[in-house]
This record gives structure tokens, C-alpha cells and sequence, in this order.
């Protein structure tokens, strides 16, 4: 993983969590899959195991206060979360998903450093642990799975969220969105980790919350889960068509053999 250039202060508040939207423990498509013969996961980051939506959202109100622009709701601006934090920053100056034409190529890039920048500062505030992530995590690596993070998130913030969740140790590898040249939904990531690992594609499993995770595996017919309560922008993840998708966290330790 490439080393970042910035060191980044966090806080130690490991225990935070929240609610998914849908807390009913309910395995969509068939009653159960079982997964066999994997021997290592690979985990999306943002909307799969921590809401990182209302720390995304301060850091593009702050931006757009600093603009003069008018701020918007956590609930609006998540809804613009994941696709990158360009996209991101292309709606905020729309005031809306759809990005404006008219933007200036040159605003937007001065705009979205000063975003990086506000987000730097504020990473880990109120940034929450899905619930059962922490449990269900430490459960799989009891059962000797290896577990991996395989993000589009720039390793500058990866590197602090984890060790704010003391999550940091029970990765065995971390593939973010500035490791390699591509990421998601190119598979790129998901190759380098079956490399980095030894292991072939078919002893791997995605598990994400989005199109680009489902996409990404699908292009390697590597196996995927499909996590209903993230950032998807809107659409259900069963329309990408995992093998399984899933209501809570939790539910991973049902379908693994």
C-alpha cells in the first residue's frame, strides 16, 4: 500500500456504531448460500462497514460555506455519497446529483482541495461502525478466513479510520483507492490482492454495498455479496445481481461454509 504524505490526527472513539436502515436479518434471493472453499474476503469500506456519510457531508458544507454557497442537509448530501469525492463536489456546486455542465473545470479543482482538505481535518468525527461489523469481523478471522479492504478511498483516510476503530490489525491487507493506477469497478484492485495473497480468484469474495464493488468482482467472475444498506445511489443492489444480498452485516457468517 503507498505510503501517504500526511500524517492525520484521529480520535481513539473505537466503539461507535450504527443502525443499518433495514435491521431486519432477512438473506435476499434464497433462504441460504454457502460459500465454499473461500479463503479470503474483501471488504468495501465506505457504506459496507462505517457510515462515513456525516463526516463527508461537514466537510462539503464547509466547503461550500467558504464558497458562499448554500450548505445542504447530511440526508441530501448523502445521497450524493459514492462516486468519488470529485462527483461528490461536482453536486455540491450543482446543488445537485445531476452535475452541472456549466462547472468550471479549473473552480472544481480549487474546490476540491479545499474539500480534502476540510475532510482531512474532520475524518473520524462522527464517522460510525455498521452494527455487528466489529463482531462479525473478529468472528471470520476466528474461523481463519484472511480479511482484506479493498476501498476507492484514498489511503490518507483509510490509514486513520481504521486505527480510530482499532480495526487496523485485523486486515491483512489494504488496497485503496491511490494503491494502483485503477480502481473500482475495474477490477485491478481485486487482481493485485489474489496476487499479493497467492491466492486464485475463485478462493476470493467481495462483499460491498455498491454497483462498483458487484461490477468489479463480476468482471474477474470472482463471487460477490451485495450489502442492501449502503451507498448505492438509490438503485437496489440486487439489480447487479451478487450471488446473495444481504440486509446486515451479521448475515455473512450464515452463508460462509
Amino acid at each position: 500500500m503507498k505510503l501517504s504524505n500526511n500524517e492525520i490526527e484521529f480520535s481513539e472513539e473505537a466503539q461507535r456504531m450504527v443502525t443499518p436502515e433495514s435491521s431486519e436479518k432477512r438473506v435476499a434471493f434464497k433462504d441460504k448460500v454457502a460459500f465454499k472453499g473461500k479463503k479470503v474476503l474483501l471488504f468495501d469500506l465506505d457504506g459496507t462497514l462505517i457510515d462515513s456519510a456525516p463526516d463527508l457531508a461537514l466537510a462539503a458544507n464547509l466547503m461550500l460555506a467558504e464558497l458562499q454557497m448554500p450548505e445542504f442537509s447530511q440526508e441530501v448530501v448523502r445521497s450524493w455519497v459514492g462516486n468519488g469525492a470529485k462527483t461528490l463536489v461536482q453536486r455540491a456546486l450543482s446543488g445537485s446529483i445531476e452535475i452541472s455542465p456549466e462547472l468550471d473545470a479549473g473552480y472544481v479543482d480549487r474546490a476540491l482541495e479545499r474539500f480534502l482538505q476540510f475532510y482531512q481535518a474532520n475524518v473520524c468525527n462522527e464517522t460510525q461502525l455498521y452494527e455487528g461489523v466489529r463482531e462479525t469481523l473478529q468472528r471470520l478471522k476466528d474461523r481463519g478466513y484472511k480479511l482484506t479492504i479493498v476501498t476507492n478511498k484514498p489511503e490518507q483516510f483509510v490509514t486513520p479510520i481504521l486505527k480510530s476503530f482499532k480495526l487496523n490489525e485485523i486486515f491483512e491487507l489494504v488496497v485503496a483507492g491511490d494503491t494502483l493506477a485503477k480502481k473500482k469497478p475495474d477490477p485491478a484492485q481485486l487482481n493485485y490482492v489474489c496476487q499479493q495473497l497467492s491466492v486464485s480468484v475463485q478462493q476470493c469474495l467481495m462483499i460491498g454495498d455498491s454497483k462498483n464493488d458487484i461490477l468489479a468482482a463480476k468482471a474477474i467472475s470472482m463471487e460477490s455479496i451485495g450489502l442492501t444498506y449502503g451507498y448505492n445511489y438509490g438503485e437496489s443492489i440486487s439489480i447487479f445481481q451478487p450471488e446473495i444480498a444481504l440486509d446486515h452485516f451479521s448475515n455473512i457468517l450464515d452463508v460462509l461454509s
